[in-house]
């Protein structure tokens, strides 16, 4: 049934016809409304104001005309709007995480649009709000905040914003002491830093004209950002850059990758003002990450033919492709997803016959166990620790039939704490349903995950309906 609108004298805006003509191989092109495609679309996305005035009005009469077509829907969408909310939880919060003296989190309160980042004493306490998103939003049109991140002394922030919706981030420095914005201001940025060694500076992305980070800058604190280190540019278009920190606060590494090849390069994080330094050099096909191991660095590489990836060792001295070394083999089928690094063990992130598992890896004497689940099926996810030198690493658990949860996990006593389940205002009783996992042949003879939920009192005799979604 088709539904009629109130407002059947509504009619949509017709863009005026501005032939352009093009030849290509002989042939000849027209489009009626090639001057709809800015020409100026790089400028106008650090300052919107200067979108033409032509497309501007014919913009706006487009949208006049969807909320006049759509206007009886009002209530209707009202009372999706209000369904939908009443199943998430509006002034939910993390669970804070441990790092030093203090354990930092992020809430929403009730009605806000914006995250507010917290912390509070390492073992509990009273919250002290860092960053208000709500707050620095207010009168503006649009507000998006980006990385946010502590130095490690405790006392500052890094943290950046787009007020524009241009996707170019600005990055600030706030005093946490007092509260007020130091007057570093860095324009242009991909949306995140990472402190160096001495707090007393930090490195960033920046983007350029056609939003690509291709360059990775140092910025001391209160010099002026035109002054600003040039630490690495890549030239090929067809790559991006990002640059992250260590847990231990040891190393700075610039990521290079394409949706094939990656490439590293390091410098200590207290050398800001040294050459960066190639792991191993761009290779067609040849993917690699790297994490902290103390005197050396894990490396999840698909070399030497590793499909599903392995890990490998380096040297931190010199970590180039020569001096790796194999600790965790190639096996195919297990697709290694992650790893992460601590001081006593690895842990790792796999996937086996489509379903994640998680492996805890003793570096002393090799030994390794994986936690285990009750349920048939589920999901995993790795949150790891703001710390290196510990025993405690996080993690996040959910299934069809359970909500996302939260656990510390002990990884030498192996002891489990859950931490946090995600509450569904709109109620929600896990023991109504039955989560499986079969096993069905394809007509190849592999067999096919299958996960399958359903209510306890469903009856399993193939008179109930069945909703099948597949993917790969």
């Amino acid at each position: 049934m088709t539904r009629t609108s109130v407002f059947p004298t509504a009619i949509p805006p017709r863009p005026e016809k501005r032939p352009i003509f093009d030849v290509h191989h002989g042939i000849t092109r027209t489009d009626d409304y090639a001057w709809m495609r800015a020409a100026n679309w790089q400028a106008m996305f650090r300052d919107p104001a200067l979108l033409d005035g032509a497309i501007r009005a014919h913009l706006e009469a487009e949208n006049a005309y969807q909320a006049t077509l759509m206007a009886d829907t009002a209530e209707l969408r009202r009372k999706l709007f209000a369904e939908m909310k009443g199943r998430i939880k509006e002034d939910d919060s993390t669970v804070p995480m441990k790092d030093g003296p203090y354990a930092y989190g992020s809430s929403f309160k009730l009605g806000g649009e914006q995250p507010r980042y917290f912390r509070t004493p390492r073992d509990g306490g009273i919250e002290e709000i860092l960053l208000d998103g709500d707050a620095e939003a207010e009168g503006k049109p649009y507000f998006r905040l980006g990385g946010f991140d502590h130095s490690a002394d405790h006392r500052k922030l890094l943290w950046a914003f787009d007020d524009k919706g241009s996707e170019f981030f600005a990055l600030r420095v706030r005093d946490i002491a007092s509260g007020k914005e130091l007057t570093d201001r860095i324009p242009d940025t991909g949306g995140g830093g990472v402190w160096n060694a001495g707090d007393d500076g930090f490195f960033y992305t920046r983007l350029d004209d056609s939003h690509r980070p291709s360059k990775v800058f140092f910025h001391a604190l209160g010099d002026n950002p035109e002054n600003d280190r040039l630490i690495y540019e890549e030239t090929d278009a067809g790559f991006f850059m990002d640059v992250s920190g260590t847990r231990s606060n040891d190393w700075i590494m610039i990521g290079i990758n394409d949706h094939e090849t990656s490439e590293y390069r390091l410098l200590r994080a207290d050398e800001p003002f040294a050459e960066p330094k190639l792991v191993a050099a761009r290779e067609t096909g040849l993917q690699y990450d790297l994490e902290e191991g103390g005197d050396v660095f894990f490396i999840l590489t698909n070399a030497d033919g590793a499909k599903d990836f392995k890990i490998m060792t380096a040297p931190v001295e010199d970590p180039v492709q020569a001096n790796w070394k194999e600790l965790v083999p190639h096996e195919p089928g297990r697709l290694i997803l992650s790893v992460l690094g601590f001081r006593h063990h690895m842990v790792r992130l796999e996937r086996k016959e489509g379903l994640p598992r998680i492996v805890v890896r003793d570096r002393a004497n090799g030994e390794e166990h994986l936690i285990a689940f009750d349920e048939e099926a589920f999901s995993l996810g790795l949150s790891g620790s703001y710390e290196y030198d510990t025993e405690v690493m996080r993690f996040t658990y959910s299934s069809m039939t359970t909500p996302a949860q939260v656990f510390d996990y002990n990884m030498r006593s192996r002891e489990r704490v859950l931490l946090k389940t995600q509450e569904v205002p709109s109620g929600h009783d896990p023991e109504h349903y039955v989560t499986r996992r079969l096993m069905a042949p394809a007509a190849d003879g592999e067999l096919v995950p299958i996960s399958l939920i359903h209510h306890r009192d469903t009856p399993l005799d193939g008179s109930a309906p069945c909703l099948l979604y597949g993917y790969g």
